[in-house]
């Protein structure tokens, strides 16, 4: 993450992976950007409501630690990363399909997982919260069902 980690290459690597994620035929995304698409995914669910709580961003740096064995500055580093790209990037379908396409059904699960768990960590589900999950969800191809196992396993702890 630290590498090259310039403004204008972090604006070159931003406006790269827009560009591929608004493509016509979007290519699987390598790696780190489906780590910057996940991410971004993560924090346009938590500011849906208008209120971008420290123990959201609590929660997606804890996610992105245990997703991408990452240490904390590094997950960090990279939510900071997801915060600008959400902020410059395009509509949350052309996110779910970059998402979709590059990670396997039982994986996308598991960013359902991570998305509730943003979703809960302030302790509010709110409509827009909800909204934006049953959308998700559905542009994921996940099954209703599967969400519902996976916010039930998040709620568990």
């Amino acid at each position: 993450l630290s590498h090259q980690a310039t403004p204008h290459y972090i604006a070159l690597m931003f406006s790269d992976l827009i560009r591929r994620m608004t493509a016509p035929e979007p290519q699987t995304l390598p790696d780190p950007d489906a780590r910057l698409a996940l991410g971004a995914l993560l924090v346009r669910l938590a500011r849906t409501d208008g209120d971008y709580s420290t123990d959201e961003i609590a929660q997606i740096d804890q996610l992105l630690m245990r997703r991408f064995e990452l240490p904390q500055a590094d997950a960090e580093a990279l939510r900071a990363q997801c915060e600008t790209l959400e902020a410059e990037a395009p509509d949350t379908v052309r996110f779910t399909r970059a998402i979709k396409e590059a990670v396997s059904y039982e994986d996308r699960v598991h960013v359902i997982e991570a998305m509730w768990a943003v979703v809960l960590a302030d302790g509010i589900r709110d409509d827009e919260e909800d909204s934006m999950m049953r959308m998700t969800v559905s542009l994921l191809g996940v099954t209703d069902q599967d969400s519902h196992r996976a916010r039930l396993k998040v709620s568990a702890g």
